[in-house]
C-alpha cells in the first residue's frame, strides 16, 4: 500500500487527517515507467488520475506544424490527467517520462468518492487548476511579448520554481532537461538556448554543477525578464 505520509505532500490530500489518508492509500495503484516511456497520449480516453511518487515527466501536445510543444515538467508529489477524470473527455496532452517513473493511479470512479467524502480535496483541486490556468496564461504572454532572452529566463524561473531545490539565495535545477525541452518550452531553437544559456553563465547568472544548474540570487534573476 501506498505510504500515507507520501500523500501528505501532495496538495490535494494535504489537509486530510491520518485516517483518511490511509484510507486514500488503500485506493492507489502503483506502476513504474523507464526513461522517455510514453505514459499518456494526447486524445486518449482517460479513466485514470496519475500522482507522480518519483521522477519526472514532461506535458506536450503537438502543433499545427508537427513540433513537439512542453507545457510542463512535473516531479514528485505532482499530478496529472485530471482534466479527463473531470470531463469524461480525451487527453489533452501527451505525458512522457523522463527519467525512471514511479507513479500512483486512482480510478476516476474512486476520484469522485474521494471529492464527495473530502470537500476540502475538492477546494485544493479548484486552487491547483486555477493556479495552472494562470501559469499558462502567463506563458502565452511570455511567448508573445518577450525576445528570446526573456523566454528563457522565464522558462527558467518556472523550472526553478516547480522543480527547483533552495539553496541559499541561489536555486539549483538537478538534472537539468535537455536543451531540445528547454526550447521547447521557451519557444526558441536549441541554438538559441544554447547561446542565451552560455550568455547567462558568462554573466555569472548561472553555473554548470555536473548535470545540474545553480541559478545564482535567483531574487534578482526573476527581475531580469521583466
Amino acid at each position: 500500500m501506498t505510504d500515507p505520509l507520501f500523500l501528505r505532500s501532495v496538495i490535494l490530500f494535504e489537509d486530510l487527517e491520518d485516517g483518511d489518508l490511509m484510507r486514500v492509500a488503500e485506493r492507489l495503484s502503483a506502476k513504474k515507467y523507464r526513461k522517455n516511456n510514453l505514459i499518456i497520449f494526447e486524445e486518449d480516453e482517460g479513466q485514470v488520475l496519475f500522482i507522480i511518487r518519483s521522477g519526472r515527466v514532461k506535458i506536450s501536445r503537438i502543433n499545427v506544424s508537427g513540433e513537439e510543444v512542453i507545457l510542463a515538467i512535473l516531479g514528485g508529489a505532482d499530478f496529472f490527467g485530471e482534466l479527463s477524470i473531470i470531463d469524461g473527455g480525451p487527453r489533452s496532452a501527451t505525458v512522457t517520462s523522463l527519467d525512471e517513473v514511479e507513479l500512483l493511479s486512482l480510478r476516476r470512479k474512486d476520484f469522485f468518492d474521494i471529492l464527495h467524502t473530502y470537500p476540502s480535496v475538492a477546494i485544493s483541486l479548484l486552487k491547483l487548476m486555477a493556479g495552472r490556468i494562470r501559469k499558462t496564461d502567463a506563458q502565452l504572454v511570455s511567448l508573445s511579448s518577450l525576445d528570446a532572452r526573456g523566454r528563457v529566463i522565464n522558462t527558467l524561473v518556472h523550472l526553478c520554481r516547480d522543480l527547483g531545490r533552495d539553496d541559499g539565495a541561489d536555486m539549483v535545477l538537478t538534472d537539468l532537461p535537455l536543451q531540445r525541452d528547454l526550447a521547447s518550452m521557451a519557444g526558441t531553437s536549441r541554438e538559441t538556448m544554447s547561446r542565451l544559456l552560455a550568455k547567462l553563465e558568462s554573466e555569472e547568472w548561472l553555473e554548470r554543477r555536473g548535470a545540474d544548474l545553480v541559478v545564482h540570487n535567483f531574487a534578482e534573476f526573476k527581475k531580469l525578464h521583466a
